[in-house]
């Protein structure tokens, strides 16, 4: 941690930084570490970026309840698969779409307030997670690496096919015919595949890989960093549900 304030050569600073610490999280003062890649950030135009998120939410959403063998589906199904599925498809909307957002470090809260007021907040909601500039170049590495891929139309609906139907979620109901969809999407890319890039043998796994890296982005993440500035404390997998089963118009 090269810019790390936990081993600042300023000992004044640290010294209070350690007081203060200790008076907020008794016993945690060594574990915390401001480094840099630990730094909270948030939206640098939340205004327009969490609007082209909205967007992509609402296409995502749609694309589910436009395929037929996604609704024939039982409903306890469809809801483990929304719950499961909806960040990689939404991430993989957001490479589709275009979608780029920069980062700024977000003010970090006055610790001598959290001190003063730390008797006067009891009952209160505990204060908002914030993504972590780690976290943040981390997705947008895996959304560089598909930007690198150059999907066409029909790769891009054939994976989120592939992606939806996920057979390994606990519970599903219709486990066996989930996987039979799952193939059957990833027959589809295939066949689409090969003629687009004959010389290219490794393309279609390759596709499959970087797509199962999306699946390791947290929804945590995905919320705090573009819905949230927007739903406030609303609970996200609640809004999903709504959006799915709403009535046309």
């Amino acid at each position: 941690c090269e810019r790390c304030q936990c081993h600042s050569k300023d000992k004044n600073t640290a010294i209070l930084y350690t007081l203060l610490s200790q008076n907020l999280h008794p016993g945690r003062a060594r574990q915390r570490c401001l480094c840099h890649q630990r730094r909270t950030v948030r939206l640098r135009t939340p205004h327009v970026t969490c609007q082209a998120a909205s967007d992509v939410l609402v296409k995502t959403i749609s694309f589910m309840k436009n395929l037929p063998s996604f609704y024939l589906l039982p409903k306890e199904d469809q809801l483990l698969l929304l719950d499961s599925c909806w960040v990689p498809l939404f991430l993989l909307g957001l490479v589709q779409e275009m979608v780029t957002f920069e980062v700024m470090e977000a003010p970090a809260p006055s610790m001598l307030k959290k001190i003063l007021l730390s008797g006067q907040s009891k009952g209160q909601e505990p204060e908002r997670t914030q993504p972590t500039l780690a976290a943040v170049q981390r997705l947008q590495c895996c959304l560089n690496t598909f930007w690198s891929l150059d999907l066409s139309p029909k790769e891009y609906a054939y994976l989120k096919g592939a992606i939806l139907f996920n057979p390994d979620i606990p519970g599903l109901r219709v486990s066996l015919y989930i996987e039979s969809l799952q193939r059957e999407a990833q027959r589809a890319l295939q066949e689409v595949v090969q003629p687009l890039h004959p010389d290219d043998q490794g393309r279609f796994s390759h596709i499959l890989l970087v797509a199962s890296s999306l699946k390791s982005i947290p929804p945590t993440l995905i919320t705090d960093l573009f819905f949230r500035p927007v739903i406030g404390d609303a609970d996200i997998a609640e809004l999903l549900v709504e959006m799915l089963y709403e009535a046309p118009g």
